[in-house]
């Protein structure tokens, strides 16, 4: 997930341009939560003097986090008519979802922020619409990529500008921020035609239906995959909503245009096997997903058979894999053949490879290098890589790190509040916040509700009540574990001095102590008690 942030200025009197703001997906770590946004709260503070967010390009790791995090910042947002016009899309699918005025550019212009001169740069990658920027002030010129990569026919708009890149270069570039996707793979990233072929001469051979899962985002690839159906005399049908959003917008503005009409499930009855491609979601393995309804044959109208086909074409998200093999294993036991991108040419990057950075920094000849956008892996390998180039400064920074760029030697001098917020339901904080680690505990350990009621004479009044959500039924023994947990807390209490069990207090926490200990005696585990006492 992606947020940059660029200050101009000294400390007392800095303007502020912030470029993208991303979002990321919980894994099972973080149980029931929905959505991960970038901890926004140093920007928060300096609200007043943010001058305006950029957004590169509408994948949701760049631009997922506005809806929700933009009523906390109100800066212009500037972005592309693709961008702009799925960010309304989805606008209108969030109830509640604010509307947010964005000033539009096109790739080739120039705009103003604040002190800030931007330069759009089109760029290739796998949605419509992607651009770097010229960032210039009166200490230079920085180039930010966001993603990127080198393909002399991709499925959508014009090459990456080598020539502009090449003119920027030779002005002068004060720093590169650069994409460190693939920064460990050597060699040129395969051309996004070269995957319409491939995909192409697969629908042609099949002999039962195909159905194509991939990101929702890449239209090049969709329009790819539907222009071979109709080559091959078939008919191409969309499930998902994401899926169906994305293609709305993009046919609104022209992307699909010369393909035959898409169909609605409801009319996959009627299209026979043969004729039949599927575009549909579910490549990463969500559980709600089409394609995971249709591993488990539970989707209304659509379904697939012995002989039928199903290609992934993309890659696995980290994270993501356990779901992606469970969706496989389902469709090979209904008869289904899976074919992904290590059988044959299905997916390619839409990031550079190290041949492609290589002629980045050819063409743009930066004083500094930043890697960004990976993992530490990632950042590392790019990092060594700048070097070889005989890049003259290379500044490793990381979530957090406040780099000078200008005046001076590049580096980091300072350390920002960085880190995670978490959108679980409706509402958006931090794990403590939204109590992330007392339900991890939770899914691991369960849960002992206990209710004591003392008489006036602080005798029990009857045995303590015990309710277990997430526990054992029963212990080794075969006895029910409430009874146990009853037996562990009635003997806790009595063995409490009559006098001393005025302290409420403390018989709530020797009732939570005996329950938890002898849960963990007969289980092993530690669950979460809670403990009621109440005195008739």
């Amino acid at each position: 997930m992606n947020l940059a942030a660029y200050g101009y200025g000294p400390e007392h009197d800095r303007e502020w341009l912030v470029v993208d703001c991303g979002v990321s997906f919980a894994g099972p770590d973080f149980p029931g939560v929905d959505l991960v946004f970038p901890d926004i709260r140093f920007l928060e503070r300096q609200r007043s003097r943010i001058r305006g967010i950029v957004i590169t390009h509408a994948h949701e790791d760049h631009y997922g986090a506005l809806l929700d995090l933009w009523p906390r910042l109100k800066a212009p947002v500037y972005a592309s008519p693709f961008t702009a016009a799925l960010l309304a899309a989805k606008r209108e699918g969030e109830p509640g979802a604010p509307k947010i005025p964005v000033t539009i550019f096109q790739a080739g212009e120039t705009f103003e922020v604040g002190p800030f001169s931007i330069e759009a740069i089109n760029v290739t990658h796998s949605i419509p619409e992607p651009v770097a920027l010229a960032i210039r002030t009166s200490f230079g010129t920085v180039v930010h990529t966001g993603d990127w990569k080198i393909d002399a026919h991709p499925a959508l708009g014009l090459p990456t500008d080598e020539k502009r890149l090449r003119e920027i270069g030779a002005e002068g570039v004060l720093a590169l921020v650069c994409d460190s996707t693939n920064a460990m793979r050597e060699g040129v990233s395969p051309s996004e035609s070269e995957v319409g072929t491939s995909l192409r001469e697969i629908i042609t051979e099949a002999k039962g239906r195909v159905a194509v899962t991939t990101f929702s985002s890449n239209i090049g690839r969709i329009r790819a995959v539907a222009q071979a159906a109709a080559d091959s005399g078939r008919q191409t049908l969309l499930l998902g909503r994401s899926m169906k959003r994305m293609v709305d917008v993009a046919g609104e503005l022209g992307y699909l245009d010369g393909l035959p009409p898409f169909l609605d499930e409801q009319d996959f009855g009627y299209i026979p096997r043969e004729k039949a491609v599927i575009i549909l979601t579910g490549s990463q393995g969500e559980p709600r997903a089409a394609l995971a309804r249709l591993a488990r044959d539970e989707h209304p109208t659509v379904a697939l058979s012995k002989g039928d086909a199903v290609i992934f074409s993309s890659r696995a998200i980290p994270g993501n894999e356990k779901g992606i093999i469970d969706i496989k294993n389902a469709l090979i036991e209904q008869g289904v053949e899976i074919i992904e991108d290590r059988d044959r040419l299905v997916h390619v990057s839409g990031h550079p490879r190290r041949s492609e950075m290589k002629q980045m920094y050819d063409w743009v000849k930066p004083r500094i290098a930043v890697p960004a956008h990976g993992e530490a892996a990632h950042l590392k390998a790019h990092a060594l890589f700048a070097k070889e180039l005989g890049v003259p400064e290379v500044v490793e920074a990381r979530n957090g790190k406040m780099v000078r760029l200008a005046p001076g030697v590049a580096e980091i001098v300072d350390e920002i509040p960085a880190g995670r917020l978490y959108k679980d339901g409706t509402m958006i904080g931090t794990a403590e916040e939204m109590g992330i680690p007392e339900r991890r505990r939770l899914s691991l350990a369960g849960h002992i509700t206990v209710l004591v009621e003392l008489t006036q004479k602080l005798d029990l009044r009857n045995d303590p009540d015990v309710v277990c959500l997430g526990l054992p039924k029963r212990d080794r023994e075969g006895e029910e574990f409430e009874e146990t947990l009853i037996d562990a807390v009635a003997e806790a209490i009595d063995s409490i001095p009559r006098e001393r069990r005025k302290d409420l207090d403390m018989v709530r926490e020797a009732a939570r102590r005996a329950a938890r200990a002898e849960a963990n005696a007969v289980w092993g585990k530690k669950p979460i008690v809670t403990v009621f006492v109440i005195r008739g």
